[in-house]
């Protein structure tokens, strides 16, 4: 198994904070480390998203604002 980003982490626990089963979980880093990917619960997506976005965006800020993630993109996942 590959040793996950700084970027990864930071996702992985921003995500598991927000929702209600942290257990499910799954970020993947796909094209080198340029795309994280965010996979959740079904019934945890919505808080994940958050009203029009928001919460979404603020994740996506932290992670541009951070070293580890300043050069990747993050994508929730169905």
């Amino acid at each position: 198994m590959a040793e996950r980003s700084s970027a990864e982490e930071l996702v992985a626990f921003i995500a598991r904070a927000i929702v209600t089963e942290p257990d499910d979980v799954k970020v993947r880093s796909v094209d080198g480390g340029r795309l994280i990917e965010l996979e959740t619960a079904p019934n945890d997506r919505g808080r994940v998203i958050g009203r029009q976005g928001r919460v979404a965006k603020a994740m996506r800020a932290v992670l541009g604002a951070s070293r580890a993630g300043a050069d990747a993109r993050l994508d929730i996942v169905d």
